[in-house]
């Protein structure tokens, strides 16, 4: 909507599911944003959650908390698309994805007819899938379109490592590159502890840790989303919070370094397709994508991590 000013720190959420309601909740008690318009279709959820949510008013930074329409995305300086359909009993990921690329069909181009300058953060799985088709739904600038990737994956490889040598996970520094799913790939060559890569840490800490041994806590990492699932239904409170971490080097200018998903331009040999790699985020959304060491082994995952997003973007037209 042309001549309509942002407003610096409004964030509007389409979707007030568990995964958009927690992040409304996440972003309010972290005090990092002024205004949040929670948007759905679903009138009576949204009117539940928004109440909900205002009750707590009083006990957090101050924030405005409302019901939203499309028309809250004209003045959003970043709009979150949790939205997407739940999968069905039975049905195939390609299913559940051609329905969700359906949803997006609707969502998108009514935010870039609202606003073309927001950054749009797309969180519905499969993620890397979803942040393509945004960027090739709305015509926006790449470093306008990006998804919440592997921060989330990234922290729980971090937790495990921490737990694992007794230490806060603040102090370690890991990544995990690729899809946000079951190719996704542990960038052991970058992983350090107080400036020590994983290995020699390791050595100094006495215990000498074999490969065996990483690559068990890489295999909790990938399938915890299962386990979660399993054990209540589906994962939103730590998501929640990646989605604000992203968020808040946005609206801060942070120049934050975050393993968000967005679009390929040849980083080692890949190209037009959605991934994850550490790169720099900041008020533009993203900066740039960062190539760092790594190993081939971990070179060729990214490239199978590609090939194997590629296969389903042929298989929905985009």
């Amino acid at each position: 909507m042309a001549g309509k000013k942002i407003n610096s720190d409004k964030v509007s959420i389409i979707g007030a599911g568990y995964v958009g309601a927690t992040t409304a909740f996440a972003l309010m008690t972290g005090g990092v944003v002024s205004e949040i318009a929670l948007i759905d279709v679903n009138e009576k959820r949204l009117a539940g959650e928004v109440l909900d949510l205002n009750h707590g008013i009083s006990f957090v930074p101050r924030v405005r908390i409302r019901k939203g329409t499309s028309e809250d995305c004209a003045d959003s300086n970043i709009v979150i698309i949790t939205a997407g359909a739940s999968q069905r009993p039975g049905e195939t990921r390609m299913d559940l994805l051609k329905r969700n690329i359906d949803v997006f069909r609707q969502i998108v181009p009514g935010i870039v007819k609202q606003n073309r300058d927001c950054v749009i953060l797309v969180v519905t799985n499969p993620v890397d899938i979803l942040t393509y088709a945004t960027l090739k739904l709305s015509g926006l600038p790449d470093h306008q379109v990006i998804g919440s990737g592997t921060v989330l994956d990234s922290a729980r490889l971090r937790f495990l490592l921490s737990e694992h040598c007794h230490l806060a996970p603040q102090n370690v520094h890991a990544y995990i590159i690729g899809e946000h799913g079951d190719t996704e790939v542990p960038a052991w060559s970058i992983t350090n502890i107080a400036g020590l890569p994983i290995e020699q840490f390791c050595k100094q800490c006495g215990r000498d840790c074999a490969k065996e041994e990483r690559e068990a806590i890489f295999e909790e990492v990938k399938n915890s989303a299962y386990r979660i699932i399993e054990g209540k239904g589906s994962t939103y409170y730590a998501v929640a919070l990646a989605v604000r971490r992203i968020v808040e080097a946005i609206l801060r200018n942070e120049n934050s370094i975050l393993s968000v998903s967005s679009l390929m331009k040849g980083q080692y040999g890949v190209e037009d397709v959605c991934l994850s790699l550490p790169s720099v985020v900041n008020e533009k959304g993203l900066s740039r994508i960062l190539e760092l060491p790594l190993g081939e082994e971990e070179i060729e995952g990214f490239r199978h991590s590609a090939g194997v997003l590629k296969e389903f973007l042929k298989q929905v037209e985009i």
